[in-house]
């Protein structure tokens, strides 16, 4: 009966306190979060879960932005998403979230292709579609500042990830910025360029698990199932072996192409492997400058709440230190969960 009030209190608070040792996670399709799918199809999920005595459930959610979304009003624990997302969706809104798993950065999977142009110049005065205010965004800003341009010289228009490539294809439309796997299936249209790409400002994309930070600290097995499993495909998926590209190919299938269109994608993601390999980041001085740059960007579009002073409105906790306000502190990057993965104590 005790338990019962319990679960009807936790039930009464939040969504995601609906039962104490079941979670729900969420990943939309990329080439560093489709291992979430094949770790799911594999049990992979699941025996880390159990390992810890609870229930992980990973949902597949189509339209990109609106997993962020979902994940932000509370409906799952923990979602993909990149470093500015992260930034300007959740912890914007007020949810103090945590980057628990730093997968990798984009190398050339985020780009900017024109229709019958071949260069970046080419763009201006022409309509641009992109997720508005995304990591596309971001990239085509950085990519305009290479070639002497502001978003003045261009029109955003808003189009979701989910319609991209069938935009694409209409007469209409001549620029685009998006990430893979929809920016390979756009440059292999006729007539298209890729004039722009993430391999342009290394280490700036970074693709993560984000997940809300109160649920991590009430449950820390739930990192630890997380965190272990994510390292468990790394290892399945990194070598060269017959194991290895059967995860890879049903990587590549639930994302609409063939084992090789996956490993060209994967060749321009710097994917990390290892704990290590994420640790070096997370940990260097170099993040603090990138998530500046975001936030700076963040800033200027009005991406982190209308009532925003400044770039630094939003405290963003890392272990080379905190860039804004340290008495707003809503994203965190916590290597501590990467680091016992690294130290084999999971």
């Amino acid at each position: 009966m005790k338990r019962l009030a319990i679960l009807l209190l936790a039930f009464s608070l939040s969504p995601l306190t609906q039962a104490a040792d079941r979670f729900k996670i969420c990943w939309s399709i990329y080439v560093g979060w489709m291992p979430w799918a094949y770790g799911d199809q594999e049990g992979i999920v699941e025996k880390w879960a159990d390992k810890y005595g609870i229930e992980i459930d990973v949902v597949q959610i189509n339209d990109y932005i609106e997993s962020i979304n979902q994940y932000s009003a509370g409906e799952f624990d923990a979602c993909t998403m990149t470093n500015m997302d992260a930034l300007t969706i959740p912890a914007a809104g007020g949810l103090d979230s945590t980057a628990l798993v730093v997968g990798d950065f984009s190398n050339g999977n985020d780009g900017v292709v024109l229709k019958g142009k071949d260069t970046l110049a080419d763009i201006k005065g022409q309509r641009v579609n992109l997720v508005e205010l995304s990591v596309s965004h971001y990239l085509l800003a950085r990519g305009l500042e290479t070639v002497g341009l502001t978003e003045k010289d261009i029109t955003v228009v808003n189009t979701s990830d989910a319609d991209m490539v069938a935009v694409y294809g209409t007469d209409d439309v001549t620029a685009v910025a998006t990430w893979n796997p929809l920016l390979s299936e756009i440059t292999s249209m006729p007539k298209s360029s890729k004039v722009f790409d993430s391999s342009q400002i290394p280490g700036e994309i970074i693709d993560l698990l984000v997940i809300n930070t109160e649920t991590l600290k009430q449950n820390p097995k739930l990192g630890k199932a997380l965190v272990g499993a994510w390292y468990e495909i790394m290892a399945n998926m990194s070598g060269s072996d017959d194991s290895a590209k059967k995860a890879k190919t049903y990587m590549a299938t639930a994302s609409g192409t063939d084992l090789a269109g996956y490993e060209a994608q994967l060749d321009s993601t710097e994917m990390f492997y290892k704990p290590s390999q994420a640790l070096a980041l997370t940990n260097s001085e170099t993040l603090v400058t990138t998530m500046k740059n975001v936030a700076n960007f963040s800033f200027k579009h009005g991406l982190l709440g209308d009532g925003a002073p400044d770039a630094g409105f939003i405290g963003i906790e890392m272990p080379a230190g905190t860039f804004g306000d340290s008495n707003n502190i809503k994203f965190r990057f916590d290597p501590s969960y990467m680091q016992m993965a690294a130290d084999g104590k999971l």
